[in-house]
């Protein structure tokens, strides 16, 4: 058993808090002081403890944190600094391998200390190990900072999943397609791979292994960034594999475009409501899903607003560039005074909420009327009444031939690059450059000019704008011509 110690030493008193007796008192009160001294003879109930009842520092507990504690992900990846290791490896071309401890919590939520390695550069990149200490150094700032957190981990098929389910939910149903397609691209080419695992060499790899367009694999590529994206904000990784990655360069193909003339043909060719449908379109160069998106009531006098449109699946949503803080931003057009007129007989005695264009009804075989008064499908009335009336003009192209045709006018009217981009929906003005082709009367113009330079069979005119040399300026003050 331990023993009861009586201590009445002053200074031991002091040294315990109790103060001494004053000089002039009387009387010395009795002052006690007890410390527990361990039985030597009897073992420790700490284990920190050694016989004597002092502490050891061997027999302290150095155990982690409580598991409740490392879930959470609260414990740093080293209690002190790190350096990493270098190592110069290779045979032929020598490369500096830069390698460092991190944490990593795992899908049951445990965390694991793991060696992350990475190539650093060669030897001739850095000739010595101190600059190739400082690149070293760059990558574990991270693991050294005050604020990190051991970061989860997943291989990308895992991660795909997740963002399929908090980010894709929320893009449009077209964009939806396109993206599932390319995540099965990827996950076919890296789903196993582990997150940590995934560089820009990798990336190259299976980015050179794909034969198919350059848009598709920009549009792959784009979907992998921002999957990329929210891998870090999640805290998956720190790197951003994807910059000083290589892809093929898109040639754009040239896209059809319907001249002044052309249109009208085409108008003149079609049936009601299409004559009226096309006009528009050339007028005002909506898009084919915003046509079937009017209502009676967008058309206000002279202006109409274009604030809704249609999509493959028969929904209605705002249209491509509307929406701004969460608000439809409305597309208003003027119209000319004869495309009031055709509109007149499609808005007078009708409903607002009524679309502005509907099928038209046809005739069956057996001379019945059928169908008719509902609103337009993109694909459909682009089928019936825009492709028969181009193959008996034998023209090649679309409704989005107008648009082309209609960004290509407001070039040659010089109308200010706010009022094309506006007009055409575009967020980008680079858009609306693209939609601008080349062949308009003023490059017809300039090109006449130019010809009639070309043609003349005086050389005169090349040699009067020519700078002219010393020996040529004293023969022509002497009285002599020298031909060019």
């Amino acid at each position: 058993m331990g023993r009861l110690r009586h201590n009445s030493d002053a200074a031991a008193q002091n040294e315990r808090g109790i103060d001494a007796p004053e000089a002039n008192s009387g009387t010395v009160p009795l002052q006690l002081s007890f410390e527990w001294r361990p039985d030597p003879e009897e073992p420790s109930s700490d284990p920190s403890l050694d016989n004597t009842g002092k502490r050891n520092p061997s027999r302290l507990d150095c155990s982690r944190e409580p598991l409740s504690q490392r879930k959470a992900g609260l414990s740093l990846a080293r209690r002190r600094y790190q350096r990493g290791t270098l190592i110069l490896r290779g045979k032929r071309e020598k490369v500096w391998v830069g390698r460092w401890l991190a944490d990593e919590i795992q899908p049951d939520g445990t965390i694991e200390r793991v060696h992350k390695s990475e190539v650093l550069g060669s030897l001739k990149d850095f000739p010595t190990k101190r600059l190739a200490q400082r690149e070293l150094d760059g990558h574990v700032s991270v693991v050294n900072s005050p604020t990190y957190r051991a970061r989860p981990t997943a291989t990308f098929q895992q991660l795909a999943e997740k963002w399929k389910l908090l980010v894709m939910v929320n893009h449009e149903d077209s964009t939806q397609r396109s993206e599932k397609s390319d995540i099965r691209t990827w996950v076919a080419a890296i789903g196993d791979v582990q997150v940590r695992n995934i560089d820009c060499e990798l990336l190259q790899e299976v980015v050179s292994n794909w034969t198919c367009s350059p848009k598709s694999i920009k549009n792959r590529v784009g979907t992998f960034r921002l999957i990329w994206d929210k891998a870090k904000a999640w805290r998956y990784t720190a790197e951003t594999v994807y910059e000083g990655l290589d892809i093929p360069q898109r040639v754009r193909e040239e896209q059809p475009c319907f001249s002044v003339e052309q249109i009208r043909q085409i108008v003149e060719k079609s049936t009601q409501p299409y004559r009226t449908i096309w006009r528009l379109v050339a007028e005002t160069g909506i898009r084919r899903g915003e046509i079937c998106g009017l209502n009676v009531g967008d058309v206000k006098g002279s202006i109409i607003i274009v604030q809704r449109s249609v999509t493959k699946q028969r929904k209605l949503k705002s249209p491509k560039a509307g929406v701004r803080n969460g608000q439809v931003k409305k597309r208003v057009f003027s119209l000319s005074s004869g495309l009031v007129e055709m509109l007149k007989p499609f808005v007078e005695g009708r409903a607002e909420d009524e679309p502005l264009f509907v099928t038209p009804s046809f005739i069956t075989k057996n001379g019945k009327t059928r169908g008719g008064g509902k609103r337009l499908e993109p694909d459909n009335f682009i089928k019936r009444g825009l492709k028969p009336v181009l193959k008996e003009l034998g023209l090649d192209g679309g409704a989005h031939a107008f648009r082309h045709g209609n960004a290509t006018l407001l070039d040659s009217l010089h109308a200010p690059m706010a009022v094309r981009q506006e007009r055409l929906g575009h967020v980008d003005g680079k858009t609306t450059i693209g939609y601008t082709h080349l062949v308009t009367a003023d490059d017809v113009q300039v090109a006449a000019k130019l010809g009639e330079v070309l043609d003349r069979k005086s050389p005169e005119f090349f040699a009067q704008d020519l700078p002219k040399s010393p020996q040529q300026r004293e023969t022509a003050s002497g009285g002599f011509t020298e031909a060019v």
